[in-house]
């Protein structure tokens, strides 16, 4: 009987080392003052800078990029879902108010392609400078016979560092506060089941295809990757008291928004507070889709919502320009269930 390796079984190690060596770069960009280890080692080490807190809190969080993935395998292109993987985690973290301190990676495919890997890795190495988090480790995972080819999947997660003096619970919120919106970059990374259907298969849309509504190739405006909100929130937070914070993820508006509500509060929204992205309204003319389709399915050009007081709204809507953002007052709390209440201006 013939020798059979582990390479005849589909999984090259040599790959694999030599994927490692591509990633090391771009990961050592991402090292903070924190890190203690470098990649490679069988954990990471981490020390905290606890200077100034009283209560330190760890706060953590994982997500992938879901069916967004396609998208990036139909165009070949793989430099810009990485930065999504650290969008879903850190925007997440954040609500609560906690800076990202590091961040880790899990890719896993069929067949373990170097420059293919390197560049999700580079994609996630950018979004951790972003957020201002070190990129510590991960696994890249060769599983052949598990996967398509050519096909992969991305996950990620983040640990973060608060005050819990400082936790942002949303525990605070009352009728009166306001809330507002930080525009999104586009889709995000949620409702991509529903996109391609409508898109790519109802109308058979090409992705090279620029379209009367978008200014840029369909499939770069899909592949837009999601909005990092740490650092210009973070900044704001040193003056101002955020009450409560809700990434708009899978679920919209009506699934994300009341997470961070308490007993006796509703949202209500004012539609037209914000400019709608043109991808939204053509989505929902491919579908012919209701307005509650559109807000219980995707962000509608709102990434991020915060809570906040009525007298702090406005100067907080400022200072968040300032730091880069569009941000408009896009509702109040007011007295009901944990819901949301869509109305007009």
């Amino acid at each position: 009987m013939s020798k059979i390796t582990y390479q005849d079984a589909g999984v090259n190690v040599a790959e694999g080392q030599r994927t490692v060596e591509l990633m090391k770069e771009a990961v050592a960009r991402t090292f903070t003052p924190g890190v203690l280890t470098g990649i490679g080692s069988f954990g990471a080490l981490f020390q905290p800078d606890l200077t100034g807190m009283t209560e330190p809190v760890l706060v953590s969080g994982t997500d992938g990029v879901g069916t967004k993935l396609k998208l990036a395998f139909l165009m070949d292109r793989h430099d810009t879902i990485g930065r999504d993987c650290v969008a879903m985690c850190v925007n997440d973290i954040l609500c609560h108010g906690a800076q990202p301190l590091f961040f880790l990676d899990y890719l896993a495919t069929g067949r373990l392609q170097g420059e293919k890997a390197a560049a999700i890795v580079a994609g996630v190495a950018a979004g951790c400078q972003e957020a201002g988090c070190a990129l510590v480790g991960g696994e890249t995972a060769e599983m052949p016979g598990f996967y398509p080819e050519g096909e992969y999947d991305l996950a990620g997660f983040a640990v973060g560092l608060a005050d819990r003096k400082k936790l942002v619970t949303g525990e605070n919120i009352q009728p009166g506060d306001l809330l507002i919106g930080l525009a999104s970059s586009g889709i995000h990374s949620n409702g991509f089941s529903l996109v391609r259907r409508l898109l790519l298969e109802e109308k058979a849309y090409s992705l090279d295809a620029v379209l009367p509504e978008l200014a840029k190739p369909l499939g770069e405006v899909l592949l837009t990757p999601t909005r990092i909100y740490v650092k210009p929130v973070l900044s704001v937070m040193k003056h101002h008291h955020l009450k409560g914070m809700a990434h708009i993820t899978g679920g919209g508006f009506h699934e994300n928004i009341p997470r961070m509500l308490p007993a006796g509060c509703q949202a209500t929204i004012h539609r037209g507070s914000w400019p709608v992205p043109p991808v939204f309204k053509l989505l929902a003319e491919a579908g012919n889709l209701e307005e509650e389709d559109l807000y219980t399915t995707f962000n509608m050009g709102i990434g991020l919502v915060i809570a906040v007081a009525e007298k702090e709204a406005e100067q907080l809507r400022r200072s968040l320009v300032e730091q880069g953002e569009q941000a408009w007052i896009i509702g109040e709390v007011t007295a009901g269930e944990k819901q949301v209440t869509l109305c007009n201006p």
